[in-house]
């Protein structure tokens, strides 16, 4: 009888099972890897080495930054990139506040038209508008070929004010009922208090606004007609899902030899990559935390 390991009263796995699922993982890392390695090489490889191995590039041996130059020179790319970052940030900071204020009022018992609202932000968890009846509200507040038409629309996300209400409601009672002795108010108790408390819900809530409006596609798709007006995704989609050759007036190089599109694709990819590359390790400490805290009573 072989004798196994025991953790906290669980039985550890034997050595072939383990192996299998060490094999296993390791299959799942490759196709998570591979992909994305021959995606940031195929964009810094050279004209010559991407036409002898067939488009895609897993090593590069050279390593040329021209397609990146190319991309932002100042044309398209670089003016989607420009406007991806504002309704980025314009519109998660627009979030947090609207959702921070409705969330901390609904946690309130007593507060001013509590229960209505709070049905009011479930009936629009559980039933989602359709496309028609948006479209027809946006073009009717004359929004059509805004920037506010991709924030405004979304700028509250009923979910999180779900998840962020709940995690108002956990918070020590004494600590908010102390400073309301001391005579501190609404205001200065969310300011001072319940925000210092929330960081780590309050990161991941950000995470989640930010990746939604930097990802932005179908509202864009469907709201503006401008192609200067375009984010990044939808000029993702356009030069590379759709395979549209990007010439030298559209990357703004005139009088410069063009890396080939491959490259162009590539790198038009990693740049929508890495900006949420970037900041997740910042809020990664918080993210399990942030999840789990306000879902889970107790």
């Amino acid at each position: 009888m072989t004798n196994r390991t025991t953790i906290a009263g669980i039985t550890a796995a034997s050595k072939p099972v383990r192996a299998l699922k060490g094999v296993v993982l390791a299959l799942c890392c490759a196709a998570v890897v591979v992909p994305f390695l021959g995606i940031v090489s195929t964009s810094l490889a050279t004209h010559e080495q991407i036409t002898r191995d067939g488009g895609f590039v897993l090593v590069p041996d050279e390593v040329s930054f021209a397609a990146y130059t190319a991309i932002l020179s100042g044309g398209v790319v670089t003016r989607a990139t420009l406007v991806s970052l504002f309704v980025t940030v314009a519109g998660t900071a627009l979030s947090m506040a609207t959702t921070i204020l409705l969330a901390y009022g609904l946690s309130r018992p007593r507060s001013t038209a509590h229960r209505p609202l709070l049905m009011v932000v479930l009936f629009a968890l559980l039933f989602a508008p359709g496309i028609i009846p948006s479209y027809l509200v946006v073009k009717s507040l004359g929004l059509l070929d805004s920037y506010w038409a991709l924030i405004l629309p979304v700028a509250v996300n009923a979910f999180n004010v779900i998840i962020l209400r709940a995690f108002f409601m956990d918070l020590p009672r004494e600590v908010i009922d102390s400073a309301r002795i001391d005579g501190a108010g609404d205001v200065a108790i969310l300011f001072r208090i319940v925000l210092p408390l929330s960081k780590a819900v309050l990161a991941v809530i950000g995470l989640f606004y930010a990746v939604a409006y930097w990802n932005a596609f179908f509202s864009a798709l469907l709201y503006l007609n401008d192609t200067a007006k375009w984010p990044l995704q939808l000029v993702l989609r356009t030069y590379v899902v759709n395979q549209t050759q990007l010439g030298v007036d559209q990357l703004g190089s005139a009088g410069a030899a063009l890396p080939p599109q491959e490259a162009i694709q590539m790198a038009i990819l990693v740049l929508s990559v890495v900006p949420v590359l970037v900041v997740y390790p910042f809020v990664q400490r918080h993210f399990t935390k942030g999840v789990l805290i306000g879902a889970v009573k107790g």
